[in-house]
């Protein structure tokens, strides 16, 4: 079994589905974090087979939009002082803006390069979203 130190302060993304914390690690840039992060990939776990964890050693603001669409049966815990004071379950959002591009090369978006991209979840049983310029679908991975 791997050791990897506990935190004093800081967050635990946990329930990620195997294989799926490098892109977390990606999309939330923690590379870019001047912490320590670390990422535990595979880790078993009685209710999900196999998972992966970040851990990472300061407090920061998460967009929990770009979570929820990656994976929403993600945990985030967020400890102080050695101990979790806040536990949130992530959900697939209703809007995602900047996360993904639209694919449609007549969408608004690929000709007015300033627009935001806006995806609106219309169907949440399925993971589809419809670009909000274009209806152009996309599915989560």
């Amino acid at each position: 079994m791997i050791n990897i130190d506990s935190i004093k302060n800081g967050i635990v993304i946990d329930h990620i589905k195997a294989k799926k914390g490098l892109e977390i690690y990606d999309a939330l840039k923690l590379g870019e974090l001047d912490c320590s992060v670390a990422i535990i990939t595979n880790a078993r776990s009685e209710k999900m087979g196999r998972k992966d964890i970040i851990k990472i050693d300061q407090s920061i603001d998460l967009d929990l939009n770009i979570l929820g669409y990656i994976d929403p049966n993600i945990t985030i815990n967020i400890i102080k002082n050695d101990k979790r004071v806040d536990k949130y379950h992530v959900k697939l959002p209703k809007e995602i803006v900047n996360v993904v591009k639209c694919k449609n090369p007549r969408c608004i978006t690929s000709i007015e390069q300033e627009l935001d991209q806006v995806f609106k979840l219309t169907d949440e049983e399925k993971g589809i979203y419809r670009c909000k310029y274009c209806e152009t679908k996309i599915s989560r991975k």
